[in-house]
Formats: structure tokens, sequence, C-alpha cells
């Protein structure tokens, strides 16, 4: 059998700010999901990404720390949006409701359109689409 991601977790400071952030995404969230300290959204391709505010409750040995901030990522999570015009329309919504940019929309060397934004936590968002049609990627 082949090995397959099953769950990808973040760990969130505050759980309302965090589901706010992903519904405005467009993630599905059930309402009444900021009570709770462990939400799991199914993903349309099978996989669950869960949020946590209390990781010690399923493991003991968790210590919560602060992370300096700098410009570098260690992961990055990525959400195809299909189009351009919707990595655009998305970019500019999240930025306006005052989410912090990370790269604005650009064109990549080898073809995809991406964005960044960072979730309240400081999760770098990758937001992908398709370059328009008869459009070449950025080459310098």
């Amino acid at each position: 059998m082949a090995l397959e991601l099953y769950m990808l977790g973040l760990i969130v400071q505050d759980m309302g700010k965090s589901l706010e952030f992903y519904r405005r995404l467009g993630l599905a969230i059930p309402a009444g999901s900021e009570e709770k300290t462990h939400v799991g959204i199914k993903m349309g391709n099978g996989l669950t990404l869960f949020l946590d505010s209390n990781p010690s409750l399923w493991d003991s040995k968790f210590v919560k720390t602060d992370t300096p901030k700098s410009d570098s990522y260690r992961s990055i999570l990525e959400f195809y949006l299909k189009t351009q015009e919707s990595v655009d329309a998305k970019y500019n919504e999240l930025i306006g409701l005052g989410y912090q940019s990370r790269r604005a929309p650009y064109k990549t060397r080898f073809g995809p359109y991406f964005a960044m934004i960072n979730d309240p936590d400081g999760n770098t968002i990758l937001l992908s689409g398709d370059l328009k049609e008869n459009e070449p990627p950025k080459l310098d």
C-alpha cells in the first residue's frame, strides 16, 4: 500500500481568528467551531486539515513557545484557485481585510501564478492558479 498524507495540523493561538481566516479563504467550517479547541476540516481530496489551540490535551509534552518573526518560512500550505483572476481576487480580498501579505501575486519561472499571505499565526499560505491562456511565464 502506498503511503498517503491523511491529515495536516496547525497549532493556532486564537481559534476564532484562525477560523475566520480559513473561512474567508473559502473553507467550509461548521458554525460553532469557535468554542472548540480542535477543529477538523475535511477537504474535497480526502485530506483533513486540523486546527488545534490546546495540543497539550493530546500531547502532554507539548510546550508552547513564541517563534521569532522573520522573513523566512518553514512550511507552505497551497490552495489551488484555478485561475489568475481568482488568485488576484482572493489575495486582494484577504489583504483588504487586514491579513499580512508575504508576496503580492506574481508569475513564476515554471508556469503557475502565485501569491502568498500569512494566516493569523504566521503560517505561509500560497494561493495558486494557472496563467491566462497564451501568457508566457516570467523569464527573468
